[in-house]
């Protein structure tokens, strides 16, 4: 594998994307859509929380 992958699955481990250190062995293996969509809308959710103002 690749040292570019191996240090994105390493950051992701430090950031807690990922929690399990067996992912790291996994990096080239394919993962579903639904696992995607997932992540984007955890993203989006930290990105853009929901909140209501104060105004």
């Amino acid at each position: 594998m690749e040292d570019w992958k191996k240090k994105i699955g390493e950051t992701a481990l430090q950031k807690g994307i990922i929690n399990d250190p067996q992912w790291l062995e996994k990096l080239d293996d394919s993962i579903p859509v639904w696992a995607v969509l997932q992540m984007m809308l955890e993203l989006l959710e930290k990105v853009e929380p929901n909140y209501t103002s104060y105004d």
